[in-house]
């Protein structure tokens, strides 16, 4: 381990000590200290958090690292077929709402934007499902695992819900939530204590492989647990970042990868805000109905007091088309 590694009984479990190291502070801001000339455009808001990270959770962060395209770039694409028209900026505005709003997707694929992401494993088990990406992952298999693992805050320990089979209940307190977090805490230190000596890698004790290097390191990972932290750089195109941000930034995603959905959220409306704001008006801040739920509408904009035994829809979907309109 480094030595700017702390035991994981003081700081790799809970708390912010260990998300950057000095090696890692020293590189940001040389990154940040340097400028090119350049005669594509650039984007002055994103330009100005550019390699800064965005602490998510108790150790990880994501950072926009680089990116290409933006607004107009979004505009010049859809010119193509569209001719060229006016280029004012409200133009170039309007152009990007028709465009979102009529789901013509390929100008936003002219944009890319790269992160550098720090997240548990359990989380980007998640994130991966996400197959629209290039992604290059930390090896476990050439490196050693930094001792830090996630420990939800106590607000965020809650019981199984009894209405939603993947999601939450009520939040756990007192004695419970103590428990629940010491078994968090315990788990982790023994997981990490014998990927250590199996490493040959504790600083006192008899190795467990006699062997100088220990045991391969492929092998080692095995019995580490999904809450320890994996980095990632991860590039995506505008169109499909927009679709991983109305997945994970809505309510209903689970906390722990809607954080970094949110965090992303912020760089993006840095990056293309007029594309942001279509964004959020058509898909974040929309819903959709079907052809059911239309007809359920246009009847009760015509006066008439339907039921949900009146129309087509399950029960299930009358629900969450109440909730959608804003009725019990």
């Amino acid at each position: 381990m480094s030595a700017e590694s702390a035991n994981l009984s003081n700081d790799g479990v809970g708390g912010r000590e260990k998300e950057l190291t000095g090696e890692r502070v020293r590189e940001i801001a040389e990154l940040r200290s340097q400028k090119s000339e350049t005669r594509r455009n650039t984007v002055a808001g994103l330009e100005d958090i550019l390699y800064e990270p965005a602490h998510v959770l108790d150790h990880g962060f994501v950072r926009a690292v680089d990116y290409m395209g933006d607004d107009s770039a979004i505009v010049q694409a859809a010119r193509v077929s569209y001719g060229t028209g006016t280029k004012k900026v409200s133009e170039d505005r309007g152009l990007i709402r028709y465009l979102m709003r009529h789901r013509h997707t390929t100008p936003f694929e002219m944009c890319e934007i790269k992160f550098h992401v720090k997240l548990p494993v359990f989380v980007a088990r998640q994130w991966i499902r996400h197959r629209t990406a290039n992604v290059n992952e930390y090896s476990a298999r050439y490196s050693i695992l930094e001792d830090e693992f996630y420990i939800p805050d106590q607000a965020h320990l809650a019981a199984q819900s009894t209405s939603n089979h993947q999601g939450r209940g009520e939040v756990l307190e007192g004695a419970e939530a103590a428990k629940i977090l010491d078994i968090l805490r315990g788990d982790a230190v023994n997981a990490y204590g014998h990927y250590q000596e199996m490493l040959n890698e504790t600083a006192d004790g008899e190795p467990i492989v006699p062997s100088r290097d220990g045991l391969a390191r492929e092998l080692a990972r095995i019995n580490l647990p999904v809450n320890i932290y994996t980095q990632w750089y991860w590039k995506i195109d505008l169109h499909n970042l927009f679709h991983f941000l109305s997945l994970r930034a809505d309510p209903h995603a689970q906390y722990e990868i809607r954080v970094y959905a949110d965090a992303m959220a912020e760089m993006v409306k840095r990056w293309v805000p007029h594309a942001f704001e279509a964004f959020e008006d058509y898909r974040l801040g929309s819903a959709y109905l079907s052809r059911g739920g239309l007809d359920v509408v246009r009847r009760m904009l015509d006066g008439e007091a339907v039921t949900q035994e009146k129309s087509t829809l399950s029960g299930r979907e009358w629900r969450e088309l109440m909730e959608v309109l804003g009725r019990k």
